[in-house]
């Protein structure tokens, strides 16, 4: 059940270059926890009114949730290869993007009318 959100200060409104980003989102967090990319859920929203160090300049905030536990070297590897990712895609400084990563307990994420617990 692997999610990663983007919100991004960003307008951004090429939708093909958002669907590619999507999949290459997709494709990248099933390979980086080694679940099934038919478990992993993206999301985008540009445009979202942000500030990063008290401006105004792009700004990108990241959520990966999982089921599970992330280990410190994957998520230190995940937030060097999205952040970069987010660079070249958004045109977005590294330095201005956050990631939080967060695991969930299965019993605290449903699908498909039950949870994973």
């Amino acid at each position: 059940m692997p999610l990663i959100k983007v919100q991004t200060s960003v307008a951004h409104t090429d939708k093909s270059e958002v669907e590619t980003l999507l999949k290459n989102l997709s494709a990248k967090l099933s390979k980086h926890l080694g679940k099934p990319e038919s478990y992993v859920m993206t999301a985008f929203e540009s445009n979202v009114p942000m500030t990063f160090a008290g401006t105004l300049e792009p700004a990108c905030y990241i959520e990966i949730k999982s089921v599970g536990n992330m280990k410190p070297e994957q998520t230190n590897t995940m937030s060097q290869d999205f952040c970069q990712q987010i660079n070249q895609a958004l045109n977005i400084d590294k330095n201005r993007i956050y990631i939080e990563f967060a695991d969930a307990k299965g019993a605290m994420w449903g699908w498909n009318g039950s949870t994973f617990g």
